[in-house]
């Protein structure tokens, strides 16, 4: 018997794991990327096999997050998901509302993702992102009890987070194609864009005139 042939990585790309690897990493858990005062703290709904397989957030090819990133002007080029951590450097990072890795997302019960939900709040307290950008709408309206919430801005926040939920960007989600896809991430970045101030504010204080005042010449 001919054995099949397997398609190789990309260039520069980590080796793809056996299927005994992702056997393996069923319920395992993998490292977030954050850090305080991100610009944007996308949440994932939970890791997939080969995110735990590989440690790496969306790793499972036909994934579209991170080409949607790059379409919507988040990221300067198409990242892959080893080079995760470089999004700290653009004022992004990544979590996952529940941390166990599945093979799908139905996997998980609705006590998973409310105890995920409260977490993920107290995380987004702490760490003060500018938006907290959930990818799913179904995982966001069990996770936080928001049964008619809809794509979008959220009009309840975290603190002095605000709350987007954008589409699942899984291959298996048909609603949406890589276009409207980015089309979405791309509105969260509008949004924020146009919340940053061009500059500083001006100094319209009164000049301090006393050490001119003192000067000879100047006392009237």
């Amino acid at each position: 018997m001919t054995e099949k042939p397997t398609r190789a990585p990309a260039p520069g790309a980590p080796p793809r794991p056996t299927a005994e690897q992702l056997l393996a990493a069923r319920d395992s858990t993998i490292e977030d990327i954050t850090a305080p005062g991100l610009r944007v703290l996308f949440c994932g709904i939970n890791p997939g096999l080969w995110s735990g397989a590989t440690g790496h957030h969306f790793a499972r090819p036909g994934n579209r997050f991170w080409p949607a990133l790059h379409r919507s002007g988040f990221t300067p080029r198409q990242f892959r998901p080893d080079e995760q951590r470089q999004l700290l450097d653009l004022g992004l990072g990544i979590t996952n509302v529940a941390p166990r890795a599945t093979a799908k997302a139905d996997e998980l019960t609705a006590e998973e993702l409310r105890a995920g939900g409260a977490a993920l709040a107290e995380r987004v307290l702490r760490l003060r992102p500018r938006a907290l950008a959930v990818l799913g709408i179904g995982a966001y309206r069990t996770a936080f009890g928001r049964r008619t919430a809809s794509v979008g801005r959220q009009e309840r926040g975290l603190g002095d987070t605000s709350v987007w939920v954008l589409p699942n960007p899984s291959g298996l989600n048909a609603h949406y194609t890589l276009d409207a896809l980015a089309a979405e991430f791309a509105g969260l970045r509008a949004a924020l864009d146009d919340a940053e101030p061009d500059g500083p504010e001006p100094d319209r204080s009164e000049p301090d005139r006393s050490e001119e005042a003192e000067r000879p010449g100047n006392r009237g």
